[in-house]
């Protein structure tokens, strides 16, 4: 049940002239491939190369996700396909009740997330103005500048003969 929508997908890929399908079935990396011919003496070609296997099925053991051409034949009918199957060995299968169902938790947990920072932000907001530690902006306005320190007082014009005795000597 798990297979149909790439069932489908390898029928639209095998083309509208043949009224049967390939079934394609994949397990880890092994994919098997059932031709549509109800012959018993098969002929499977994968990429070009002939393959021993004579049944209506055929596997592919440890396939390495690669498209390869593959066609079955028997007397005058000629079935073909191209197969680009994805396969890893340690995959899991979801339906789509599951990944309904992961999508809607992951929702609502972000939700409830985003209600608890709002609601945290806004106490924040009216504690942090109620303080007594803070203070108006206001008030930096109306407070006067810092005192000088008297030992970085910049060099005034009266003051010059304070500094006379410090002129540089020549060596």
């Amino acid at each position: 049940p798990a297979q149909k929508p790439f069932v489908m997908l390898v029928s639209l890929l095998v083309g509208p002239s043949s009224n049967k399908e390939f079934l394609v079935e994949i397990s880890g990396t092994t994919v098997t491939l059932t031709c549509p011919l109800t012959e018993s003496d098969v002929v499977w070609y994968l990429a070009g190369t002939k393959s021993d296997n004579k049944e209506r099925k055929h596997v592919i053991e440890n396939h390495n996700s690669s498209p390869v051409n593959v066609s079955c034949s028997s007397a005058d009918k000629k079935y073909e396909m191209y197969l680009n199957a994805r396969v890893c060995a340690n995959c899991e299968e979801l339906d789509a009740l599951a990944v309904t169902g992961i999508i809607t938790a992951d929702l609502l947990i972000t939700l409830g997330v985003l209600i608890l920072v709002y609601y945290f932000s806004k106490d924040r907001k009216g504690r942090a103005s109620a303080s007594a530690g803070s203070r108006p902006r206001g008030q930096k306005m109306q407070r006067p500048p810092p005192v000088p320190n008297p030992d970085y007082e910049p060099i005034r014009k009266g003051q010059r003969e304070v500094y006379a005795g410090l002129e540089s000597r020549g060596f």
